[in-house]
């Protein structure tokens, strides 16, 4: 549970419910702690998201990481952060029951809501379920009051049927959330590149025969701002947008280094129609 900056008290926890914090799905919901209502270290980020349209809180490095690697699944369709675990009476319950104490603020002695850190809804069309995580540090693991409360969350969800777990840093593919980090801002091309699809062919058609010849990145996409008069780190952009948009089928548990040439997994249909303009 992070450390939240706001007193805890029932008619605090009222009002947030009443504002709809902590409810909602996909571009609607709206995450039970932002990263204003917790103290920062300097690691909280707010980040758009590809599969919700929506801007997320992450209040850790680790749940970055994992958040980049959840927006990239095609299996991921929602991603709720920061999620509650409501009503508050239930997990005070469970505490008790366990015979552990339940998550307090040290001001004002309240239970505090406690919240998991990500509820995902997988899906492959046909079939949908909830999946619940949370992310913690491997150190913190054997924390006798780390394990308390996870005992907490896990009968939680175990009564509503939904699968909880813990991931660590060591069970996130590093390479994979460097990589979608790298891309994420270019989904969608900065509006001063003003590169329309006319211009993203050109880009392709001349990078796509010197990549696939093993020509370094970061010299093949010199080469075509340099031959296309384009301002230089344009067609790296381009590149970028590619593989975010999954035109682009690159190797993505392998770190992409610009000066190394680009790994495919997929030759690209466009790869065929193009001419080497070198």
């Amino acid at each position: 549970m992070p450390k939240r900056k706001r007193e805890t008290t029932a008619t605090t926890i009222e009002k947030r419910i009443s504002e709809g914090l902590g409810q909602g799905s996909g571009a609607a919901y709206t995450p039970w702690l932002k990263i204003h209502d917790v103290g920062s270290n300097g690691v909280s980020s707010r980040i758009s998201g590809w599969t919700t349209s929506r801007v997320h809180h992450l209040l850790s490095r680790l749940e970055t990481a994992n958040f980049y690697v959840f927006d990239w699944s095609k299996q991921v369709i929602d991603l709720r952060e920061q999620f509650p675990l409501l009503p508050i009476e239930e997990t005070v319950a469970i505490a008790e029951l366990l015979g552990v104490r339940h998550p307090s603020d040290p001001k004002t002695r309240s239970p505090v809501v406690m919240t998991t850190d990500f509820l995902l809804t997988i899906g492959n069309g046909l079939i949908e379920t909830e999946v619940a995580r949370i992310v913690k540090p491997a150190n913190e693991l054997a924390s006798p009051r780390v394990i308390e409360k996870f005992s907490i969350e896990w009968e939680y969800w175990k009564s509503r049927g939904i699968n909880w777990g813990v991931l660590c840093e060591n069970q996130v593919t590093q390479a994979i959330a460097a990589n979608v980090e790298w891309i994420h801002n270019f989904r969608y091309l900065p509006e001063n590149l003003m590169l329309d699809e006319k211009w993203l062919r050109q880009i392709e058609g001349f990078l796509l025969p010197q990549i696939l010849q093993n020509i370094p990145l970061s010299q093949a996409t010199s080469n075509c701002d340099d031959r296309l008069g384009l301002e230089l780190g344009t067609a790296l952009s381009a590149v970028r947008h590619f593989i975010a948009t999954h035109r682009w089928a690159v190797k993505m548990t392998r770190r992409i280094d610009p000066t190394s040439p680009l790994i495919f997994t997929k030759t690209p249909a466009s790869a065929a129609q193009t001419v080497d303009a070198a």
